[in-house]
């Protein structure tokens, strides 16, 4: 296939390695210092483009996309206040997006082990619930967008929860969520229950970015050639 990368950080970096090795090539690179190279008449000819950039320009990226009729893969958090209109601009040029808070296979299996913990433990009201997300320092969006998936998951199922806070709370409804920001941490994500009598925690660590660079490329290649909206489930057969 030929990929179009949007964003060339670290990330991007480990998703090009990635994608050489299994015999892609990269037929444009966008990043901070050439942004008006992304255009339809650069994007001819690509079969699918991996965004990750900010939260402010990751909506004009899909939209250049989407026009072009380029299938997106986008894994940049903290713009989902925008994620609906996303899509719908998708359906009205017949195109296809690809979107996941995480990329990581590991991941993902952890969002379905948390699905179903958050099921049982609501019967459990004894149990209090928080979310705790560590990151390295350049991260740009606190709480991360895994841990908002993972809240969102846990609000859908616990009945006690109805929102979720970020930072300490004492307020019963409230699910919170707590960021740690360190100098080079991949990415650490925690749930705990806790009662007076005990606490349950479920935890993914990861170890590098090759997790997640690996599942874009993954993504790239299962959307590429289709029509539609699509997310980790589709890909990895979840719930």
């Amino acid at each position: 296939m030929k990929i179009a990368l949007i964003g060339y950080g670290k990330m991007g970096r480990e998703i090009e390695r990635i994608l050489v090795e299994r015999g892609h090539s990269i037929a444009l690179i966008v990043d901070r210092d050439n942004t008006d190279d992304l255009t339809p008449e650069n994007l001819h000819g690509v079969d699918a483009a991996i965004e990750f950039t900010t939260p402010s320009t990751a909506f004009d990226n899909l939209r250049i996309c989407f026009e072009a009729g380029v299938p997106v893969v986008c894994g940049t958090t903290g713009w989902t206040e925008r994620l609906h209109e996303a899509e719908a601009l998708c359906r009205q040029h017949g195109g296809a997006f690809f979107y996941a808070s995480n990329y990581s296979i590991g991941v993902n299996v952890f969002f379905e082990v948390n699905r179903k913990l958050a099921e049982l433990m609501n019967r459990f009201g004894a149990y209090d619930v928080t979310v705790e997300e560590t990151h390295h320092t350049q991260k740009k969006d606190a709480p991360s967008g895994t841990a908002i998936t993972l809240a969102g998951d846990i609000l859908d199922r616990i009945d006690r929860k109805t929102r979720w806070t970020s930072g300490t709370t004492t307020e019963p409804d409230a699910l919170e969520i707590a960021s740690v920001r360190r100098s080079v941490v991949p990415g650490i994500h925690t749930v705990t229950y806790e009662s007076e009598a005990d606490v349950l925690s479920i935890t993914h660590c990861a170890k590098n970015r090759c997790g997640f660079a690996t599942g874009a490329v993954m993504a790239a290649e299962f959307v590429a050639g289709k029509k539609g909206i699509f997310s980790m489930k589709d890909l990895l057969g979840l719930e």
